[in-house]
């Protein structure tokens, strides 16, 4: 039995939990969306600087991926907000343990928010299921990611254009591509065994 034929049109991972009552139903999308921004956080930590780029390779962009397209749009772009104001707050758990609003990477963050909206909103049209509509799927969140960020680089740091893409998008282009190959293999098998642990 095809998983299709288990789950309905319009769903995403996070919707295959259990939730009875309309009560219980928010305590799960409040953890829920408690869990995706702690995923987020501790993603961040995992940051290897990049020679002569501000921007260091992470976990963060795929977790914050893997959460809008797990979680939905609404409880995705819930789960990014709070990590971004959390962090903006003081909690250290931007990259490489950094917090506050206005750094040089802040645009990827507010790109990361935005591409849970769009990735979540394409999940849910089942762009998760299949190996190629998931590598798309990824592949238009980390355009957005992008989209944001490396122009907030060149604005926050003052350097041309061309030079916030050279140091801010060209070396992560082969990351992005192993976080894309990771998630075609998890998120279309995460939906093969749902129907077993049902």
């Amino acid at each position: 039995m095809s998983t299709a034929a288990l789950t309905s049109p319009g769903e995403v991972l996070a919707d295959l939990l259990p939730a009875t009552t309309a009560s219980r139903a928010r305590v799960r999308d409040a953890a829920l969306v408690l869990g995706g921004a702690a995923l987020t956080g501790i993603a961040a930590q995992i940051a290897v600087p990049v020679p002569g780029s501000p921007v260091p390779v992470t976990g963060q962009t795929f977790a914050a991926l893997l959460v809008g397209a797990s979680l939905g749009t609404r409880r995705g772009v819930l789960s990014l907000a709070l990590y971004a104001l959390a962090g903006m707050a003081g909690m250290p758990w931007f990259a490489g343990g950094a917090s506050g609003a206005g750094g040089a990477t802040f645009g990827y963050i507010m790109g990361m928010l935005l591409a849970a909206g769009l990735v979540g909103a394409l999940a849910r049209r089942g762009g998760d299921r299949s190996m190629l509509r998931t590598a798309a799927t990824m592949a238009a969140g980390t355009a957005v990611i992008y989209a944001v960020g490396v122009p907030y680089l060149a604005l926050s740091t003052g350097m041309p254009f061309g030079q916030a893409v050279a140091v801010g998008l060209v070396p992560f282009l082969i990351g992005d591509a192993l976080k894309a190959a990771l998630a075609m293999g998890a998120l279309p098998t995460a939906w093969k065994l749902a129907p077993l642990c049902g």
